[in-house]
């Protein structure tokens, strides 16, 4: 490992690479700490230092996705999210409309038409999500227990220049993002991502070691999370191959065809995209037992009771059935097995004991449906492990080591070490990893 490291930077294009991405990143950690202007920053300190902050509900996985920068209403606060929305939103659009879809098919030409309709969409949802997180704090739904203004002056000059700053900033975080991937080493954004998750983490390991039992529960949470790295590393790794002919044919005076290979599935092919869809719905809950007020109806206390707590039976169970439904879901979207099919026909592929066409999308589609099961139900597993030992440890179950962070920090980590080892073989026969 350590050889792979000094290898990787002994390589002069690798090696700027490297140092390009580390510093995009710096840059990226460093506008996280800048705060919006006219917000306070002393009084968001003192409301994030203060027993009294909830950072819990609605706000903790956004929060999580920032870096922290939302909750202290930086320049950066909306991090990535509405670019990943936006991402989303164009995948699903190519279901419903042609012309994407269309697009999609075109090659480079029609992919960065794409990147650029995902662009202005970034814009549209970073503007009205500042305007409603400025709003939220107007209101004192960050700090609920916090006096202290966050915003001193609400006229509507400042708001326009808060929500105009934060807008800016994640049109500069997508910019950051895209200068990585053409730049740097792995995908920006998923990189950016990682930045933020594993930023987090020495917090969430000082709230436990500052626990009553800090020694067993400490040793506790690291044998589980690393027990759960292994089980991602594993899963994430694994695949159905699904074997495939290409039948001999002539080609002027050339001989073509006649090879064999495979049609790789993963396991779990939605990623984590269906704990972070699962995790935001139930905010809803969440946000409705928030504007309710001091005299809620009774809906809202069985609201409050069962489904905005984490460690509620009904919670846990709405969970693990959104977890499932959206595994199929994005799965069904992003893998298409009549297109595959019609693909494979038309260059003289086939499954061995299978026909072409029709009956091959159909064995497709089977196969997938029986491993996203699987998938779907590691996810789900994956996804309450952290949380149901937090709350048997009797730690606040707000602390970010659940199943979204270590997915995505395992996910991105793994992707981005194939990139670099990729790269470094190119130029050594020796990999990254030996």
């Amino acid at each position: 490992m350590l050889s792979g490291f000094l290898n990787a930077f002994r390589t002069p294009d690798l090696r700027k690479k490297l140092l390009f991405t580390l510093g995009m990143i710096a840059i990226y950690r460093l506008g996280v700490s800048i705060p919006t202007p006219g917000v306070s920053y002393g009084n968001v300190q003192a409301c994030l230092n203060s027993q009294a902050t909830d950072t819990g509900g609605p706000l903790q996985i956004l929060n999580l996705f920032s870096g922290g920068a939302l909750l202290q209403l930086s320049i950066f606060a909306l991090g990535i999210m509405p670019y990943i929305t936006a991402s989303i939103m164009v995948q699903l659009l190519r279901v419903l409309i042609p012309r994407f879809e269309t697009l999609h098919k075109e090659g480079a030409d029609g992919q960065a038409k794409l990147t650029q309709y995902t662009r202005y969409i970034t814009l549209g949802f970073a503007a009205l999500q500042s305007a409603s997180y400025v709003t939220m704090a107007r209101n004192g739904l960050f700090f609920p227990n916090c006096t202290s203004p966050i915003i001193p002056n609400e006229s509507w000059n400042v708001i326009t220049i808060m929500v105009l700053t934060m807008t800016a900033g994640t049109v500069f975080i997508m910019w950051l993002g895209e200068r990585i991937t053409e730049r740097g080493v792995g995908n920006g954004m998923s990189l950016l991502i990682f930045t933020s998750v594993a930023a987090s983490f020495p917090n969430a390991m000082t709230q436990i070691w500052n626990s009553s039992d800090r020694i067993r529960n400490t040793t506790v949470i690291l044998l589980i999370v690393l027990a759960v790295i292994a089980a991602v590393v594993y899963v994430e790794q694994s695949q159905r191959r699904i074997p495939v002919q290409y039948a001999k044919r002539m080609v002027g005076r050339r001989m073509l065809g006649g090879s064999s290979t495979y049609i790789p599935l993963k396991i779990n092919m939605a990623g984590v995209i269906p704990v972070i869809f699962a995790s935001s719905l139930l905010q809803i809950p969440y946000v409705i037992v928030q504007f309710a007020g001091n005299n809620p109806d009774g809906w809202v206390l069985w609201l409050q009771d069962n489904v905005t707590r984490t460690n509620a039976p009904i919670h846990i169970a709405f969970y693990i059935l959104l977890i499932v439904f959206f595994a199929y879901f994005y799965t069904a979207i992003t893998f298409n097995p009549t297109e595959v099919a019609d693909d494979m026909k038309k260059y003289g592929g086939f499954i061995p004991g299978i026909r072409p066409g029709s009956p091959t999308a159909d064995y497709l589609d089977y196969v997938l449906s029986r491993i996203t099961a699987a998938g779907s139900v590691y996810l789900a597993v994956v996804a309450l492990i952290p949380t149901l030992a937090l709350t048997f440890l009797g730690l606040n179950t707000s602390i970010p080591l659940g199943a979204t962070t270590i997915l995505i920090l395992v996910g991105v980590g793994l992707d981005t070490v194939k990139r670099i080892q990729a790269q470094l073989e190119q130029r050594r026969y020796e990999g990254f990893l030996k």
